[in-house]
């Protein structure tokens, strides 16, 4: 459990940063810093500070509370717009959500065509933000987890349906709503305009809403809006990403790529406001599972070799 003093700084997966190198001062830093490896991946990373309970991720359920007041009506699926590419193996998912840069009408238009399908289906659809739409099931329906679409960029759709039984219906569901997407006058003005056609849905974060969400940081700084939803759903007021160190709290860095802007913006000055006696700790977590822990005493293990990048 971090002080109440403490940062912890969220990165992506090393490899999002190539070859960049570590400026010299920061690299001694993480060679002095204690080093933790732990499980790899978006959930695992959010769990280490989102716990739920009961236990589980129900991504859709959380989002559907922070984007409306009815979360607790059903169990709920996101089924959000998708621009898939058909190729000789398959569909390849290319973007969802806010990449598809949709806005309110363009959503109900859409959503408009698939509610006979998916009403008939037991499973109202609707879209109270263009980028996410939701799929309401009753609470006692079981829910098989999908894969998020971050997880998935690339790679055939069908692959990550669910098998069996249940995952024939899902697939059925999805071919008809490609029909009805493809067939959409929309979409020729979208190509037309130079954006991705809608053309899929890709579902995922099936589930109810936990009955507790806790977090152990005073303050969640962030964009994104699982991370966000993560914090009302603990009680907490998430507040936009700065362009630099603030303070105590959780800083959700994913989406930066630039090494030397995370560097300059964020971890020199926790450093230098944990040399000051300001700040008690802070903490490095990637999404590949890797990170490290600062603290003032560290300053005096001097036989520690600099790290030589931030992936070694």
């Amino acid at each position: 459990m971090p002080a109440p003093t403490a940062a912890t700084f969220l990165l992506p997966a090393r490899l999002r940063f190539g070859g960049q190198a570590l400026a010299p001062d920061i690299a001694k830093a993480f060679g002095r810093a204690d080093r933790a490896d732990r499980d790899a991946g978006e959930r695992a990373q959010l769990t280490r500070h989102f716990e739920l309970l009961p236990r589980g991720w129900p991504v859709a359920a959380i989002t559907r509370a922070f984007d409306a007041n009815d979360a607790t009506l059903g169990a709920w699926v996101r089924a959000d717009p998708a621009y898939v590419r058909p190729d000789l193996n398959g569909a390849r998912l290319l973007a969802s959500g806010d990449a598809l840069r949709l806005d309110a009408a363009e959503a109900e238009a859409f959503v408009a065509a698939l509610r006979p399908t998916f009403g008939d289906a037991g499973m109202p659809i609707d879209a109270p933000r263009p980028a996410r739409w939701y799929l309401r099931l009753p609470r006692e329906a079981k829910v098989s987890s999908m894969t998020a679409p971050a997880d998935a960029l690339g790679e055939d759709l069908f692959d990550h349906l669910p098998e069996g039984p249940e995952g024939r219906r899902w697939r059925a569901l999805l071919s008809e709503a490609q029909v009805l997407l493809h067939q959409h006058p929309l979409n020729a003005e979208r190509v037309a305009a130079g954006k991705p056609p809608v053309n899929s849905l890709w579902f995922w974060g099936g589930g109810v809403l936990p009955d507790q969400v806790t977090s152990p940081h005073v303050a969640v700084h962030s964009d994104e809006v699982t991370v966000r939803a993560l914090a009302s759903a603990a009680g907490m007021q998430g507040v936009d990403l700065s362009s630099r160190f603030e303070g105590a709290g959780l800083f959700d860095l994913r989406p930066l790529r630039d090494l030397h802007v995370v560097c300059d913006a964020w971890l020199r000055p926790a450093l230098d406001a944990v040399r000051a006696g300001t700040l008690a700790s802070f903490a490095v977590d990637c999404e590949d599972g890797a990170g490290w822990q600062f603290a003032r005493s560290q300053r005096w293990r001097f036989w520690r070799k600099p790290l030589a990048g931030i992936a070694a």
